[in-house]
This record gives C-alpha cells, structure tokens and sequence, in this order.
C-alpha cells in the first residue's frame, strides 16, 4: 500500500502544471541557440574556441575571425532567441493564469538552464541575455534602465562582463528605489537567486578583472 501511495504522489508530482512548466522552461533554457547558429551558418564550434561560452559574446568573438559581418548577425540573433527562452513560457503561464511567485519560478528554471544546459553536460552561458529576457517580462521599466547602464558601460569601455555586471547592479537598485521590494513578492529572494547564478557563472571574467587581464569586444 505504501508502494502504491508513492507511486501516486510520484505521478501527481508530474501531472502538477507548475512541475511540468518548470520543466518545460528548464529545458527551453537549455537550448544552445548561439552554439547551433554558430555551427550551422559559419561551421565553427563555439565551445571550442574563444571563452567556450555559447554566449552571443563568444559567438560574436569567434566567428569574427572567419567573417565579421555573419558574426554581428549571429550575436544579434544569439541575444534575441536566449532573451526568448526566458519570455516565451513566462508568456503562455501568463495567458494560462499562472501566479506571480510561479512566474518568478519560470524564469529562474530558464535561466538555470541556459546556465547548465542538460544538452551540453550541464555547462552552458552566463545567463545574461535570458536573464534580460526573464526580467524585461517582469519588471520591464527597470531591465529598461539596465539595459541602458549595460550600453553606456559597453559602449565607454567594451568589457562585455563589466557591462553585464553593472546592469545587474542597476536593476537592483531601479528596484530598490522604486518599490524597496520586488512587487508582488515583496522580497528580493527570486532577484538574488537570478543574480546568483550569474555572478557564479562570471567568476572567471571577475578575476581577470581584477588582474586586468578580461578581453574587451572590439
């Protein structure tokens, strides 16, 4: 009898629309968009070359070499479809009703699986532009003002981390500001995690700025 209420639960575990849009999303997110456009239209593997990211940064650095203007293609192609692994379930749990603490759960599983991708051994980017993706949808005017903060820091000193980095800094405090919480929530927990998993996944590029040794975009 035991066995058989285990077995149940274990079933209704994975009929829980919750569960299955975690998944679902987890699994969205761990789609290499920038490795496979990169393999597809310029022959090169991004995981083998450049920061081994599947970033559009890397995808950027990488095919640059073989041909600049496919690179700046691929890199603007790479943001919009990881930015879209994060909107698109957040979307349809919309439309279905889905609550708010759901939606900030969905968002994180995108984002963890961008960041630890089950196709690539559970490696994958930083978590940046699905993370952007996930908060535009969110808190649109703040990931605004970020966004704004990642294009000056960009554009002034072409230190792609830096940039990414300094965005994050920004949405928290536009949030800070504004509401003194996250809305809704009335916690920053979902923001901290999101932030988490990617400062963890920076910490290579936070000390080589520390040794002045990152690479900037040129």
């Amino acid at each position: 009898m035991a066995i058989i209420d285990f077995l149940a639960n274990i079933g209704g575990f994975f009929t829980n629309i919750h569960i299955i849009f975690y998944i679902i999303s987890y699994l969205l997110g761990g789609i290499p968009f920038g490795m496979l456009l990169a393999k597809k239209f310029a022959n090169v593997n991004v995981k083998d070359d450049g920061s081994k990211s599947i970033g559009a940064t890397n995808v950027l650095r990488v095919v640059k070499e073989k041909d600049p203007k496919l690179a700046k293609k691929l890199a603007v192609a790479t943001v919009v479809l990881d930015a879209l692994k994060g909107v698109v379930p957040l979307g349809v749990a919309t439309i279905l009703g889905f609550d708010v603490s759901a939606l900030w759960m969905i968002g994180i599983m995108a984002i963890i699986g961008h960041c630890f991708s089950p196709y690539l051994g559970f490696e994958g980017g930083k978590g940046v532009a699905t993370g952007a993706g996930v908060m535009l949808f969110l808190q649109p005017i703040e990931t605004l003002i970020a966004v704004v903060v990642w294009f000056i820091v960009a554009k002034g000193l072409k230190i792609s981390s830096l940039s990414s980095l300094a965005a994050l800094a920004a949405l928290f405090l536009a949030l800070f500001f504004r509401y003194g919480t996250i809305p809704e929530v009335n916690s920053f927990t979902p923001l901290v995690v999101i932030a988490f998993i990617i400062v963890y996944k920076h910490i290579p590029n936070i000390i080589r700025l520390i040794k002045k040794e990152e690479k900037r975009v040129v």
